[in-house]
């Protein structure tokens, strides 16, 4: 690593220039090239995922995306002569237009039942030749605006649909400029140097940027979630402002002991930049452990966000230092160069409320130890509550189309009791069709003769008499008649407990019975089924993921520190932080806890994908803490044989850096509230409150309120796994070298210096 940082240092203009031509060559791929995102969540094997591939087998013409123009007057009727011909002549246009195989309007017989009862909504629907994760966005667009076109003072014309939401842009890049001036902000109230606070930054934004479009690229080779983009970024900015903190932070230590600037770069990356590259390996296995799901929908987006961690922390490795070099003494404030000028190196003692408050935990490890147990505690208890599922559209904002378009809807219902807020209700009068209609299920099926079409007949009779079905769609043959397929609108949304409960109703009650006696093998497919199945594979394979992703993390930290009860420590602070950083997701997003007052929408459920990829993301972050204020614990440790002091010393030098890092991360995470994307909100609040967790209550309080219970038994390791253990070491023995010269030229000026937090005991 000094090898490393020296060349940077001393090519400092070669590595600029190709950080640059990284950054603008690849947006420049990624914009000829254009982004290939796909939200498929289909996993092979499930049914649902049967039942869409019967259907487009069968009928290929409905194997695209399904959405939906609607029109509602607040005066007269959707029958009348002006409306009825304006909304025709709209659905012509619109079926002419690119990319749409069909629309089946209200205004013919088979269309009467999408006209509400009151006559005051109607709506048609719009069959794309595509899958959703396949149309292109200016196909939806024109879709859009062809439909918006008819709108007038009387009428009101929304639309809604997966295809339909590619259209409706995010909140922009104000989260990202939000979280960038926050930490800007932090990091000049830590230096005092406006070129030592602008670096962290500048060397996240080309890591990141790089990333970003790395990302859009790898979108045409690979499933990759049209989130992942702004996840990596979320988790980039995050992670590659962070670990730029620590090695400037190290860099101006080491200025103001008197190293020169490139003597103090180079010590900066070759321990701290150890540390860096050591937490950001523990963040990319813990982002790759998805992998071992299989399933391509989580692939793209491990590799997205592995990707953006690789390249924030070879950015912080090599850019740095060389632009380190080129602001040079600067990275101090002009106090501190003064000072240094005027009386020479000094020591950098930890001084004021960090040394305090390290002494207080010596004092008092069992009443810290409670009260961090009982905060952590009480903010999990709802992760027991956690409930998976399809967050609908009528969980938008209320501006945009797609939720006014859910709400025309579903209008006149009443809630069903999950809290899932209006729209999930279980029938109810009102002038709209009932929230079913909103992602109604399909029922699909071979057919092989003639008793196999009466049991289909007597299963339509059947469906209509189940509870929580609101109506139920004639059966449908292919033209060969081998394929059938019938469309049941439940009562309540999609996002309802009650309409998975009917999926299962169906699955395992109604069809069945229904099947018993032929050759039908009815698949039920649709939204709710297609998530649920989703969600049912990624709980049966959650244990497995959990328990690769912690036993590597524990294996890299018992080769780091030599220790068993460091591991062990670090993987239940771990799930410690994960439990509670879910029972936040849970009160904000399914409890409804603030979620409008923070313009989050309606509550309503986790999606099925998030405890996964929070899992990786969160435990991986929660490493990074724990190797920054054990490596230094260890470090003393080594030297001393004083568990106390160890234990002291490393909590008063590293948690005022830990908790600056974690204010700046915080923060940019919270900054992406304002995306204006419900499932980047959900990452944002998690990964906040974990990092908030993780570093003023479990790093700073918790660990080492164990570690002084526990005293030397922190650093026990059997001798037979001693001699077994292959040596890793965090800190180089080149740099322990350097500080043993160090510590010779600052010898006189200690012996001068009074007692202080590193001989002082709590």
């Amino acid at each position: 690593m000094a090898a490393l940082a020296r060349w940077c240092v001393g090519n400092r203009l070669i590595v600029v220039v190709l950080w640059l031509l990284a950054l603008v060559g690849t947006a420049t791929a990624a914009v000829a090239a254009g982004s290939a995102y796909s939200n498929d969540y289909e996993v092979p094997g499930t049914e649902s995922g049967r039942a869409t591939r019967l259907l487009t087998e069968g009928f290929p013409g409905l194997g695209g995306d399904s959405d939906t123009v609607v029109w509602h007057t607040a005066s007269g009727t959707v029958r009348a002569a002006a409306v009825e011909q304006t909304m025709t002549r709209a659905l012509d246009r619109i079926g002419e237009l690119p990319g749409v195989a069909a629309v089946h309007g209200p205004y013919d017989d088979a269309g009467a039942a999408r006209i509400s009862a009151d006559g005051h909504t109607a709506y048609a629907t719009v069959t794309f030749e595509d899958r959703a994760e396949d149309i292109d966005r200016g196909e939806a667009q024109a879709v859009v605006d062809t439909a918006k076109a008819a709108e007038s003072d009387d009428l009101q014309v929304e639309l809604g649909g997966s295809a339909i939401a590619l259209t409706e842009s995010s909140g922009g890049h104000l989260a990202e400029i939000v979280g960038v001036a926050v930490a800007a902000v932090v990091l000049f109230l830590a230096f005092g140097s406006l070129a030592a606070s602008l670096l962290p930054i500048a060397t996240a934004l080309v890591g990141v940027g790089t990333a970003y479009a790395g990302i859009v690229l790898l979108g045409h080779t690979m499933t990759v979630a049209d989130f992942a983009p702004m996840l990596g970024m979320l988790v980039g900015l995050g992670v590659g402002i962070d670990y730029a903190l620590f090695i400037v932070t190290r860099h101006r230590r080491g200025l103001k002991r008197g190293l020169t600037v490139t003597e103090a770069a180079e010590n900066a990356v070759a321990t701290t930049g150890r540390a860096v590259v050591f937490a950001g390996a523990t963040v990319c296995i813990a982002l790759l452990g998805m992998l071992i799901l299989r399933l391509n929908f989580l692939n793209g987006v491990a590799i997205a966000a592995s990707l953006t961690v690789v390249l924030t922390v070879a950015a912080s490795v090599t850019l740095l230092p060389a632009l380190l070099s080129y602001i040079g003494p600067r990275a101090l404030s002009r106090r501190e160069r003064r000072r240094l000028a005027e009386h020479g190196p000094q020591p950098e003692l930890p001084t004021g409320l960090a040394a305090r408050w390290s002494a207080f935990v010596e004092r008092h490890p069992k009443l810290l130890g409670t009260v961090a147990l009982v905060v952590i505690a009480v903010l999990a208890l709802p992760t027991f509550s956690l409930r998976l599922g399809t967050s609908d559209q009528g969980n938008g904002p209320q501006s945009s189309t797609t939720r006014q378009a859910y709400d025309l809807l579903a209008e006149g219902t009443s809630g069903d009791g999950d809290g899932e807020g209006a729209g999930a209700g279980s029938g109810g009068a009102g002038g709209g069709f009932g929230p079913g209609v909103n992602g109604p299920l399909t029922l699909v099926t071979r057919v092989a003769g003639a008793e196999d079409r009466l049991a289909l007949d007597r299963l339509d009779t059947t469906l209509r008499a189940t509870e929580g079905v609101a109506s139920v769609t004639p059966v449908t043959f292919d033209s060969a008649g081998r394929t059938a397929y019938l469309t049941v609108v439940p009562e309540s949304a999609p996002q309802s407990r009650a309409t998975s409960e009917l999926v299962d109703r169906l699955r395992h009650e109604v069809l069945p019975r229904a099947e018993a006696g032929t050759s039908l093998d009815v698949q039920v497919g649709g939204v709710t089924a297609g998530y649920d199945d989703f969600a049912e594979v990624i709980v049966g394979k959650l244990p497995l993921f959990v328990g690769v992703v912690i036993g590597l993390g524990c294996l890299l930290l018992l080769l780091a520190f030599r220790s068993v009860g460091i591991p062990l420590k670090a993987a239940v602070m771990n799930v410690a932080a994960v439990a509670a950083a879910f029972g936040v997701v849970v009160a904000i997003f399914q409890w409804g806890w603030g979620s409008e007052l923070l313009g989050l929408g309606r509550a309503g459920p986790i999606e099925p994908f998030l405890p996964v990829i929070m899992v990786s993301v969160l435990f991986g972050l929660s490493m990074d803490y724990q190797v920054f204020l054990v490596s230094r614990m260890y470090e003393e440790w080594l030297e001393t044989g004083d568990n106390r002091r160890a234990v002291r010393v490393g909590l008063a030098e590293t948690s005022r850096v830990i908790n600056s890092a974690a204010v700046i991360m915080i923060s940019v995470f919270l900054a992406f509230v304002l995306s204006g994307d419900r499932v980047i909100a959900m990452f944002g609040i998690a990964l906040a409150a974990a990092v908030a967790l993780d570093a003023f209550v479990l790093r700073t309080l918790l660990v080492p309120a164990l570690m002084h219970l526990l005293g030397g038994a922190n650093w026990w390791l059997p001798a037979w796994l001693e001699r077994r253990l292959p040596r890793i070491s965090i800190e180089p023995p080149e740099c322990r070298a350097a500080h043993e010269r160090l510590t010779d030229v600052m010898a006189e000026l200690e012996k001068e210096r009074e007692p202080d937090v590193r001989d002082i005991a709590g």
